[in-house]
Order: structure tokens, then C-alpha cells, then sequence
């Protein structure tokens, strides 16, 4: 059958009857339906090129065609070889069909980015388009394919935010990245906010060396550059598993009416790892007399206790609390629904589950990029999951608007 000059569909019709009838595939490898394709494309092709030799013309410019360039063009409809037309100059350059381009639609690419966004590595991925339409891509055009969410990935990353967040929750995780053909650690910053909609959404992630205070005192510069002038509650849990020297203060410079509070359950698992097994048990019941307590003075009459009985047997794990109280104590000064929120960073450790499910397939990955392409693509997912409102979140925001109602704007709360 002809498909680059005239296209005869009787034939065409007859010949694909005849396909059905003996168990040829509609798409795939040698599918019925790839000549009409093909002959499509083709003849677009030939309407662009017509098109742009016209308007060389009419601009004075001798050009004109030279022969035809072949590529195998993978879709949905099968794999075929499309012929597009060329010209003397090289400066026909098609829309219908990129130079480059190797796969045809949109929706195959859609895809493919989505498969490779829930995990799958591109072998899996292979297999898939393997099943499905009877042909595979190299590693180097899926990475390609997958390159094209660069761009709005760097466009989410940059997105002006909210003027005001009434919690936000910061934490990082590492990773193995190769760099230079050597295999080195990356910690991934991230940081989620609690609107004053009452709903949760990734702010931002950033690739470092190593955690520190240094690092995400330019994380939230970067925020105030982009809209942000003041979070309510800021939620961590310290640095890199150590008593949280450093991170208060980078957030207070930035932020400096921001209230900090420090993850209960990280200061008790840190202050648990230095206490015998032996007393282990006693020691643990006793904290809950603190950090359970109904109010804070009850709470700090139970941290007066815990000093006075374990300070000079475990005086490292007393001092945990003693010194960082502070910024431990601040949940108490709320009601149990607030609490509930910001005494921990569940929150993004929960993300934190999520992200690790997408990527615990990769060893290392094999440059940043990879890494933040792959949790760029989960947190989208994620968002689906999360587009819901705080529960209880009217209560909750009319608490806030009475405990910090000179930072609170009507424009804030419609925006």
C-alpha cells in the first residue's frame, strides 16, 4: 500500500477486514491502524513544508526541497517509518512532528511520565510499552521524555506563595546521588504548609550535601522571596537526629515572630537513646507525665520531677528537655485540636513515607535532577490525596485569629 503519495482507504479497508479476521493487532507492532497514520503525518508534513517553501518566497529566499529524511515513529496506533520532507537552507522545522520527536502522542508520553512518577523503573516501563504496543525506548529517550516536567517542575518550584502560613513543617531526607561517576549523599529539604484554607501543600524542595541551619536559613529566604512574610507555628525536629542547635535561629531570622516548636517525639526518642535499658521503661513514664500534661504548669512541674530524679544519673537526657523547653513547651499554650497538629512532625514524616514508597526502587540515582524529577512527580500525586481541608479547621482558625489576630488579614483569609 502507497502511503506517501495517495492514500487508497478501499484498500486500506479491505486489507484491515482482512487483519481482523486473522488476529492482526488494531495498534502495536505492524497494527492495522499505523499505514493510516502514517499517511496522515505524511501528508501534514508535506502541507507544512509547502507552506514554508511559499513564505520563503515571498520573503525573496531561494530555497527549495531536498529529498526526504526517515525516522521510526513510535505511538499508541504502532511503530512505522515517517518520511519528512527537507530543504536546501535546514530551516524547515515542523510542528506536527518535531525533528526529534520519536514518539507520537501526547497521551503515550502522559504515560509514560505517570508510570516513571509511581516508581517504575524504565526497564519496568519497557515491559509495559512492550504489552501494550509492541515496541520499547532506550534509557536516553525515556530520561528525555521524562526531562520535559523540568521545566514545570522549575516552574512549581519558583510559584509565588501565600502571604501568611498557619503551620509549617521542615525536615530533610538523604539520599545517594552519583555525581562525577562517584556515589555521594544528598539531603533533600522539604517543606509543607498549612494554609489558611486548612489545607496542606508541599512549598518547596531543595538538594544539599548535608543538612544544617545554613542551608535552610536560604531555604527560607527563598520563601520570603517568594511571597511568604510570615508562618504562624514553624514544626522540626532538630538536625541530623542531634539536640536542635542552629535551627530555631535560622528560622527566627527570617521569621522573627514565627513561634517555633520542637517534635515531641523526636526530643523523646533522643533523650531515650541515652537512658540504660534497665530504666528504660520508668524513665519513659515519666516524660509522659510531661509532654501528656494538661496544661503547663502541670508540665513543668513534672520536668522539675524528671530533673530532680534522673539529672544526675542520665544528666545528657534530662538536659534535652531542660535546655530546649522553650521551644518544646509552645503546644501547650493551644487547644487539644491545634495540639494535635503542630506538638509533632507526622506530618511530613507521613510525606516522608510516601516519597520513600515512589523511590525505594533506586539505589542512586544518577544526578539530582533524576531524584528531583522523581519526588517533583509524587508530590503531584500527593496533592490529589491532599486536597482536603483540616478537620475541625473553623475552630481551628478562629483560635489562631484570636491568638495572633494583628497577623491575620480578611485579604489573607480570601486569598
Amino acid at each position: 500500500m502507497n502511503t506517501t503519495d495517495t492514500f487508497d482507504f478501499e484498500t486500506f479497508k479491505q486489507e484491515a477486514i482482512k487483519g481482523l479476521y486473522s488476529g492482526k493487532p488494531l495498534t502495536g507492532e505492524n497494527g492495522i491502524f499505523a499505514p493510516m497514520l502514517k499517511h496522515f503525518l505524511e501528508t501534514a508534513l508535506q502541507g507544512e513544508f509547502d507552506n514554508h517553501l511559499i513564505a520563503n518566497k515571498s520573503e525573496g529566499i531561494n530555497n527549495r526541497k531536498n529529498g526526504l529524511s526517515s525516522k521510526i515513529i513510535k505511538s499508541s496506533g504502532g511503530s512505522f517509518e515517517l518520511d519528512t520532507p527537507r530543504d536546501r537552507d535546514c530551516s524547515f522545522t515542523p510542528q506536527v512532528v518535531a525533528k526529534r520527536q520519536i514518539v507520537l502522542t501526547d497521551t503515550l508520553e502522559r504515560q509514560i511520565i505517570s508510570l516513571f512518577g509511581h516508581g517504575m523503573s524504565y526497564s519496568s516501563i519497557n515491559e509495559q510499552l512492550e504489552e501494550l504496543y509492541g515496541y520499547h525506548l532506550s534509557v536516553g529517550e525515556l530520561s528525555n521524555i521524562t526531562d520535559r516536567i523540568i521545566p514545570l517542575m522549575k516552574e512549581w518550584q519558583s510559584r509565588p506563595l501565600a502571604r501568611v502560613y498557619a503551620v509549617v513543617w521542615m525536615d530533610a531526607m538523604f539520599y545517594k546521588v552519583r555525581v562525577d561517576g562517584k556515589v555521594c549523599s544528598r539531603a533533600m529539604y522539604s517543606v509543607i504548609g498549612l494554609g489558611l484554607d486548612g489545607k496542606k501543600e508541599v512549598l518547596g524542595i531543595y538538594l544539599a550535601e548535608t543538612e544544617g541551619a545554613k542551608f535552610w536559613l536560604s531555604v527560607l529566604t527563598d520563601f520570603k522571596l517568594r511571597g511568604v512574610e510570615d508562618i504562624l507555628i514553624s514544626c522540626v525536629d532538630g538536625l541530623s537526629g542531634t539536640p536542635p542547635e542552629g535551627f530555631p535561629q535560622a528560622i527566627e531570622a527570617v521569621f522573627p515572630k514565627t513561634q517555633i516548636q520542637l517534635c515531641v517525639v523526636h526530643q523523646i526518642r533522643y533523650s531515650s537513646r541515652l537512658v540504660a535499658d534497665k530504666h528504660l521503661k520508668e524513665f519513659i513514664n515519666d516524660l509522659k507525665l510531661i509532654y501528656k500534661a494538661s496544661t503547663l504548669d502541670i508540665a513543668e512541674e513534672s520536668l522539675a520531677m524528671l530533673s530532680e530524679k534522673w539529672g544526675k544519673t542520665y544528666p545528657k537526657a534530662v538536659d534535652t528537655w531542660t535546655n530546649n523547653w522553650s521551644n518544646i513547651s509552645t503546644y501547650f499554650q493551644y487547644s487539644s485540636e491545634i495540639r494535635r497538629i503542630v506538638y509533632t512532625t507526622n506530618t511530613i514524616e507521613g510525606y516522608h513515607r510516601q516519597i520513600r514508597k515512589i523511590t525505594k526502587t533506586k539505589g542512586a540515582f544518577t544526578s539530582d535532577n533524576a531524584l528531583l524529577k522523581l519526588a517533583y512527580l509524587a508530590i503531584q500525586n500527593m496533592n490529589k490525596v491532599w486536597n482536603t481541608t483540616t478537620k475541625n479547621w473553623r475552630d481551628i482558625l478562629a483560635e489562631l485569629m484570636i491568638t495572633f489576630d494583628d497577623r491575620i488579614s480578611q485579604v489573607d483569609l480570601l486569598s
